[in-house]
């Protein structure tokens, strides 16, 4: 049987969420993930009520914390996931209510930023794995898959991280254009390598910096940047992946629109060419 591969959208929930939802609407796409909005503006019913009336559903909710700050690659290190010590027991119990508020909404997939991950020789190592056993262990409580975003580190360490923690519903987002924002390697090889434990997938794209990995790469456009789209979709059926395309693109405002947008009709003509072949 043929994969379907639904186009979805990211949908941050602050202020402009409900234009993105409204686009998304007019641009038929029938599912999204979010970014969990703050705990005091978690409206279950209303949420649930707006995205039922686009005909959108809700595929995962991410985790997103306070003092988190993508300024650049050593700010990330320091603020971003449940890495950070001194946010670490504080973060759990937060992502644990996001999951919490994903099974309100009947949402069977919570995700998260891990953090740049250690290297399985450091001394932190086994702490990061303990705390993410715990939150996947809770998500498991909630018949939910715990989805570990790519990025930050190496292909070889996220894999190794995931058979540390050993959780049956520790799972990967797949998104090609941060392998190449962080340096952390090349998109289609680490999708080769990781595909078994891909559940989700963004679709962004982005340049690589001049130097990978003490900078940040570039964000851009879909079909504008170094992800070889065709192979990843190729990768992606090799891999037996057949959930939605999520499309996420990191600005805001109407340049945000247009651009998700141009993605649609780029990813739709996308696919049917995979399909053919």
């Amino acid at each position: 049987m043929r994969c379907k591969h639904p186009l979805g959208l990211f949908i941050a929930m602050d202020q402009e969420w409900k234009n993105r939802l409204s686009a998304a609407q007019d641009l038929k796409i029938p599912t999204a993930q979010i970014l969990a909005p703050p705990e005091s503006e978690r409206d279950v019913s209303l949420i649930k009520k707006m995205f039922s009336d686009a005909d959108i559903d809700i595929t995962v909710v991410f985790c997103g914390f306070e003092g988190e700050s993508y300024a650049d690659i050593p700010t990330v290190k320091k603020s971003v996931g449940l890495v950070p010590t001194d946010k670490r027991k504080e973060r759990l119990a937060q992502a644990k209510k996001i999951a919490d508020f994903a099974q309100e909404l009947g949402v069977s997939q919570t995700a998260l930023h891990m953090g740049f991950i250690p290297e399985p020789h450091e001394s932190d190592y086994q702490a990061v794995v303990s705390v993410a056993k715990e939150l996947a262990e809770h998500c498991q409580s909630l018949g939910q898959d715990l989805l570990l975003e790519t990025g930050q580190e190496k292909a070889r360490i996220l894999l190794q991280f995931i058979e540390d923690v050993n959780m049956p519903n520790l799972a990967i987002n797949f998104d090609p254009a941060n392998m190449i924002m962080y340096g952390s390697g090349d998109p289609i090889k680490a999708l080769n390598h990781l595909g078994k434990y891909v559940k989700g997938v963004h679709c962004k794209d982005a340049k690589w910096a001049e130097r990978p990995g003490e900078e940040w790469g570039e964000e851009v456009p879909l079909g504008q940047g170094d992800v070889k789209f065709m192979e990843f979709f190729t990768s992606l059926l090799n891999a037996r992946y057949c959930g939605p395309l999520t499309i996420e693109r990191e600005i805001v405002g109407e340049q945000q629109i247009r651009d998700i947008s141009r993605g649609v009709e780029y990813l739709v003509t996308l696919r049917q060419r995979v399909w053919k072949e």
